[in-house]
């Protein structure tokens, strides 16, 4: 929402103007101050996909087998559970909140999952789906109806996740198979044109979430109580609705990247989502999305899901790198992107 055009009387636009008399310079530095304002909202928001395509460009140069079609399935199948995390993730940012829950939630999901798939595909989603939305509705609850602070009831979740996990498999022992050539296990190894289910379901959710929340009065909302909630409570906004439904939707969205998971591991495996909370909110700021809410778009977390997940394929092609170099420079990327973030804000409430 742009104040200065709230501002402007009627049948004026804060943007343009016709210029009258000597009023010539004051228009000009007018559209040069909204022009500046708008690279920098245009680089916060778009800046980490120009260095996607460097990267990818690059990296066609330097590695052969990179820019290969087998490459690039294989780096966005394994980039489409993260993806589905991180867009709940986007949603509670945006208004100001975080969710630590879920990795956790994650790895749960898969295993009730897996559990659940001896009795078909239905109660294979269903189980996970309704399972994890209640731990997201709890942690919504909590936060936005008894007040508590969102970094302390995830953590609670994200450890109370993790240990109904280890009840249900008798501390990792016991691993739940999904049955071969089932139509669950088809929905995590099936695809259409060489490329995987779990990518196309990765898509749709982006585009119907980035649909909600430029063309729907609820994705406006999000925005608002981001920006300051006590001023969307005073415009009579549903804040506290908000909030359960992004937690929620943050929960019913792990739960189901890590249903989709198991069926493409034919298992529900316990050690999965370990950390994915962190790439989860790397990705999402990487893409431009305000860490303290009010801005950010659900494309550029997934931009910034590509990126993380190209620069892990990158420490693969090297050969000579762990994993463990792709946290130095996720972590690198992170530090730059919020210095730049905080440039950007103030260069943008400047003018």
């Amino acid at each position: 929402m742009n104040s200065s055009s709230s501002l402007a009387s009627p049948g004026t636009s804060a943007s343009s103007s016709t210029p009258t008399g000597g009023g010539g310079a004051a228009d000009r530095a007018g559209a040069y101050v909204s022009g500046r304002e708008r690279v920098a909202e245009l680089l916060q928001r778009q800046g980490v996909l120009a260095v996607l395509l460097l990267v990818v460009v690059i990296a066609s140069f330097v590695y052969p087998t990179f820019a290969t079609l087998d490459n690039a399935r294989g780096v966005t199948v394994q980039a489409s559970f993260l993806a589905i995390v991180a867009l709940g993730m986007t949603l509670v940012i945006i208004t100001g909140g975080i969710d630590l829950s879920v990795g956790s939630v994650f790895a749960l999901g898969g295993v009730l999952a897996a559990w659940a798939s001896q009795w078909g595909i239905v109660p294979a989603l269903l189980v996970p789906l309704v399972a994890c939305g209640a731990i997201g509705l709890i942690n919504g609850l909590l936060i936005a109806r008894a007040g508590m602070a969102p970094f302390i009831v995830t953590l609670a979740s994200l450890l109370g996740a993790r240990g109904l996990l280890l009840a249900l498999t008798d501390e990792g022992a016991t691993t739940h198979l999904v049955p071969k050539e089932s139509a669950f296990a088809t929905l995590g190894q099936g695809g259409i044109g060489g490329f995987g289910y779990p990518i196309l379901v990765a898509l749709v959710l982006f585009g119907a979430g980035g649909m909600v929340l430029q063309r729907t009065s609820f994705g406006q909302t999000l925005f608002a109580v981001g920006g300051s909630s006590d001023a969307a409570t005073l415009m009579g906004l549903p804040v506290a609705r908000a909030k359960v439904i992004v937690y929620l939707l943050s929960g019913v969205l792990a739960g189901l990247a890590g249903a989709i998971s198991a069926a493409r591991l034919s298992s529900g495996v316990t050690i999965v989502g370990t950390g994915m909370e962190l790439d989860a909110i790397a990705a999402v700021v990487i893409g431009g999305t305000l860490l303290v809410g009010g801005a950010g778009s659900v494309s550029g977390t997934l931009w910034g899901v590509l990126l993380l997940a190209v620069i892990q394929n990158l420490i693969n092609q090297i050969g000579s790198l762990n994993s463990s170099y792709q946290s130095v420079v996720s972590g690198g990327f992170l530090i730059v992107v919020v210095v730049a973030q905080r440039y950007l804000s103030r260069s943008r409430s400047s003018v």
